[in-house]
C-alpha cells in the first residue's frame, strides 16, 4: 500500500526563504509504528511463550523420541539395515581397531604414562561413547594434541616415574568428563566459538612440531629434556649428541618412511585406501619382526604390559583437582573444536543431524565413565575418524568392533607387544603429527585475510616458544581483542543511488553511485551499542563535512540538511544507543539538520519507540525504504532553493484544464517510472527537472 506523502513546511529548515504555495506530492509506503503497550506486553510475555512451548513440546514428546533424546544410540538400532550396513560396519571397525591399537600405545607414550594405559583409553570409552554419542563416524581414543596437553601439565607437578602422575592423568579424565556433560547439558558449547579457527589452526601446527621433537629421543638413542617449548627441546637434542646411536636412527627413519608412504597411497587412490589404517600395524610389526630376528640391543622396547581388561577404580588424589582445571578446560575447548567439528562434518556428509551439545555430553559420558577403568583424556581422532568414513561405517557399531578388537588385544596380545621397538612408535606419532602442521592454511590466511595470519602467526610463535598454556591464551587473547576492535569500530558506508533504479548501494563498491545534494544517505552495518557509539558519532560528523559532490544530483545548496540512516543491519540497540540517538537528534536540530531513519527491524523499532526516540524525532521521519527518505528530504531541499516567482495572472488563467491535466499526467507518469527502475524512461525524461527532481543532476 501506498499513501501520498505531502512535505511540512520549510519553517523549521530554510530559515527566511519562502516555500511555494504548492508542492509535488511523493507517493511512500507507511511504515507501521508499534503501539508502546502492546509490545512492551508482548516482549514481557516472550519468556513465558518460550516456556511455553518447551512445556508443550515435551508433552508431546513419544516414548521412542524420550530414548532417543537419553540414548542416541537408539536412532541408528532402530533403523539398521543388516543387510546393508553390517558388512561395511564390521570392516570399518576392524580396520580402524588395527588402527587405534599401536596408536594407542605410541600417544600413552607421549602422555608420559604406560603403554597399557593407553589401551585401556581406547576400550571403555568406545563402547560408552557408541550409547551417548550422536556421531555414527567418530572414532574415539587417545589423540596426540591431548597427549601433548597431559604431559605438558603433569610434568611441571610430578615426575612420570611416579604412580601420582597416573593417578593424575585418570583424574583428569574424570574432570573433563564432568566439564563436557555440564557444557553439554547447559547447551553451552558456543562459548568456544570465540576461539578462532586460525588461533586453532596456529596452535596445532606448533603443538605438532613440538611433539615431533619430543619423539626426537626414540630416534637419537638418548634421553631428550621433557618440554612444550622449542628451545629447552632443541638445546637438549644437540648437547646430547655425543650419545647418538645409529640402529634406532635408521630403523625409526625407515619405519617413518614406510608410513608416510602409504598414508599418501592410501590418500591419493581408493584401491588402496586400506593401506592407510594398515600403516601403523605394519610399522609395529616390521619393528618387531626385526627385533625378534636380529635381537639389537642398542634398541629399547616397550617391555612388560599387563595381561587383561582394566578393573573398576575410583579416580584419586583430588587434592591435585584445582591445578588440573585449566587444563581439563583446555581439553575441554579442543574437544569441541576438534571432535565436534568433526562430527558435525561426517554428520553432513552421511546425511543425518547433529545436535553439537549432545555430542559434547556423549564425549563427556566416555570420559568420565573411562576415568573408571583407568583411562586418561580422550576425544575424537580426525585421522581415525576419517578412515572409518572412508571404510564405509555408517552407525555407531564400528565403534563397539574397535572396543572389542582392543578388548581382544589386551587378553590375548600384550606378549607380543613386549618386544615392539619404541622408535615405532615414535614414527607412528610422528607420522600422525605431520597432518596437523597446517601451512597451507597459512598460505591461505595470507592471501585472503592478514589479520587472521598475523593472529595464526603470534598464536604459534608464542606456543613454540613460550609454551602451549600462554600460546592458547596469547591468541585467544588477541582474537578477542580483534572481535571487540570489529564490533566497537563497525563498517558504516555512505550509500548513493545506482542510475535507473530505487535500489541504494555503496559509493566505494559502486561508483557509479549518485548522492544528492543536501542530503547524506549512511547505512550502520552493526548493532548499535555501548562499545561503537562515539565511533559511530565521530563517522556521521566526519561524513556531514566530507562529502563528494563530484557525483551529486538535485538543487545546489551550501551544506547538509538532511543525515538519513539505513538501519536495516542494525538487528539491535541498546539504551547506550538510544542515548547517543537522542544525543545525535539534540545536536543536529541546533546546526538545522533532521534525522530520517529507514528500515529499522521490528525489535529496534519497539526499543526506539518505548525509550521515545520515534516521538522525539517525529513518526513522520520514519521510513520503510531509503527511496522514500529521499524523495521526502530531497522535495524539501528543492522547496530550500527555489525562490517565489510572480506569475503573469492573465497566462496562468489562459490555461486550459486540459494543460494541466497533462502536466499531472506526465508527473505522476515519471514518478511510476522511477519507482519501477526503468532507465530508459528517466534518460529521456532528464531534462524536465520540475516533473521528477530525484533526477535532476547538479548544474555545470
Amino acid at each position: 500500500m501506498e499513501i501520498t506523502y505531502a512535505s511540512p513546511s520549510n519553517s523549521d529548515f530554510g530559515g527566511e526563504s519562502s516555500m511555494p504555495t504548492t508542492t509535488r506530492p511523493v507517493r511512500i509506503i507507511p511504515l507501521q509504528h508499534p503501539e508502546t503497550t502492546s509490545s512492551s506486553s508482548s516482549s514481557n510475555a516472550s519468556p513465558w511463550a518460550a516456556l511455553g512451548r518447551w512445556r508443550s513440546k515435551v508433552v508431546s514428546m513419544t516414548w521412542i523420541e524420550w530414548l532417543e533424546l537419553f540414548l542416541p544410540c537408539f536412532r541408528w538400532i532402530r533403523t539398521y539395515k543388516w543387510r546393508e550396513y553390517l558388512q561395511v560396519d564390521l570392516m570399518a571397525g576392524i580396520a580402524v581397531g588395527v588402527m587405534l591399537v599401536p596408536q594407542a600405545m605410541s600417544y600413552a607414550k607421549l602422555a608420559g604414562l604406560e603403554p597399557i594405559y593407553g589401551l585401556y583409553s581406547g576400550f571403555v570409552p568406545l563402547f560408552v561413547y557408541a550409547i551417548f554419542g550422536s556421531s555414527r563416524q567418530l572414532a574415539v581414543g587417545p589423540v596426540a594434541l591431548v597427549s601433548l596437553l597431559v604431559s605438558n601439565v603433569l610434568s611441571g607437578i610430578v615426575d612420570s616415574t611416579d604412580a601420582l602422575y597416573t593417578e593424575l592423568a585418570i583424574l583428569l579424565a574424570l574432570m573433563v568428563g564432568i566439564m563436557e556433560c555440564i557444557l553439554g547439558l547447559l547447551r553451552l558449547g558456543w562459548i568456544i566459538r570465540f576461539i578462532s579457527h586460525s588461533v586453532i589452526s596456529g596452535f596445532t601446527t606448533a603443538s605438532a612440531i613440538v611433539i615431533a621433537l619430543s619423539q626426537a629421543k626414540y630416534f637419537l638413542g638418548y634421553d631428550v629434556e621433557r618440554s612444550s617449548k622449542i628451545v629447552p627441546l632443541i638445546v637438549s637434542i644437540i648437547s646430547g649428541a655425543d650419545a647418538f646411536s645409529w640402529p634406532p636412527f635408521v630403523m625409526g627413519s625407515v619405519i617413518l618412511v614406510i608410513l608416510l608412504t602409504m598414508k599418501h597411497l592410501g590418500k591419493t587412490r581408493k584401491y588402496l585406501r586400506f593401506l592407510r589404517a594398515a600403516g601403523p600395524l605394519t610399522a609395529v610389526l616390521s619393528g618387531t619382526i626385526f627385533v625378534k630376528i636380529f635381537n639389537p640391543s642398542s634398541i629399547s622396547l616397550v617391555g612388560d604390559i599387563p595381561q587383561g581388561l582394566p578393573s573398576f577404580s575410583i579416580p584419586k588424589a583430588f587434592g591435585y583437582a584445582t591445578s588440573l582445571i585449566p587444563t581439563a578446560l583446555l581439553i575441554t575447548g579442543v574437544a569441541i573444536l576438534e571432535s565436534v567439528g568433526i562430527a558435525k562434518a561426517l554428520a553432513a556428509k552421511n546425511g543425518y543431524e547433529l545436535d553439537s551439545n549432545q555430542e559434547l555430553f556423549g564425549l563427556g559420558v566416555a570420559n568420565i565413565f573411562g576415568s573408571f577403568f583407568s583411562a586418561y583424556p580422550t576425544t575424537g581422532s580426525f585421522s581415525r575418524s576419517a578412515v572409518n568414513h572412508e571404510s564405509g561405517a555408517k552407525t555407531g557399531l564400528s565403534g563397539i568392533v574397535m572396543g572389542f578388537i582392543m578388548g581382544c588385544a589386551l587378553l590375548f596380545m600384550t606378549e607380543l607387544f613386549e618386544s615392539i621397538p619404541q622408535c615405532a612408535l615414535a614414527a607412528i606419532v610422528i607420522s600422525a603429527v605431520i597432518g596437523l602442521v597446517d601451512y597451507d592454511e597459512a598460505i591461505f590466511l595470507w592471501r585472503v585475510d592478514k589479520k587472521d595470519f598475523l593472529l595464526w602467526t603470534i598464536t604459534s610463535t608464542t606456543t613454540l616458544f613460550l609454551g602451549i598454556e600462554i600460546g592458547v591464551l596469547v591468541g585467544v587473547g588477541f582474537a578477542l581483542a580483534f572481535v571487540i576492535y570489529e564490533s566497537a569500530n563497525p563498517h558504516i558506508a555512505v550509500l548513493g543511488r545506482l542510475p535507473g533504479t530505487t535500489v541504494y548501494r555503496n559509493t566505494q563498491q559502486y561508483p557509479e553511485a549518485y548522492t544528492y545534494n543536501g542530503i547524506v544517505i549512511v547505512r550502520i552495518d552493526a548493532p548499535i551499542y555501548f562499545a561503537n557509539i562515539s565511533y559511530i558519532k565521530d563517522r556521521l560528523r566526519e561524513y556531514e563535512v566530507e562529502v563528494d559532490k563530484s557525483t551529486s544530483r538535485g538543487p545546489e545548496v551550501e551544506r547538509i540538511y538532511f543525515v538519513i540512516i539505513e538501519m536495516a543491519p542494525v538487528t539491535y540497540i541498546d539504551s547506550s544507543g538510544v542515548q547517543a540517538l537522542k544525543e545525535l537528534h539534540q545536536e543536529y536540530k541546533l546546526r538545522d539538520i533532521q534525522i530520517a531513519i529507514s528500515n529499522l527491524n521490528r525489535e529496534t523499532l519497539m526499543t526506539l519507540s518505548r525509550a521515545g526516540v520515534v516521538e522525539l524525532i517525529g513518526k513522520e521521519w520514519y521510513f520503510v525504504r531509503v527511496h522514500d527518505a529521499v524523495q521526502v528530504c530531497l522535495q524539501h531541499v528543492q522547496s530550500l532553493k527555489e525562490t517565489p516567482k510572480i506569475g503573469n495572472p492573465l497566462t496562468e488563467e489562459r490555461q486550459s484544464s486540459f494543460q494541466r491535466y497533462l502536466r499531472q499526467r506526465a508527473e505522476d507518469s515519471s514518478l511510476s517510472e522511477l519507482e519501477s527502475g526503468n532507465q530508459t524512461s528517466l534518460v529521456t525524461k532528464e531534462s524536465d527537472q520540475q516533473l521528477e527532481t530525484l533526477l535532476s543532476r547538479k548544474s555545470s
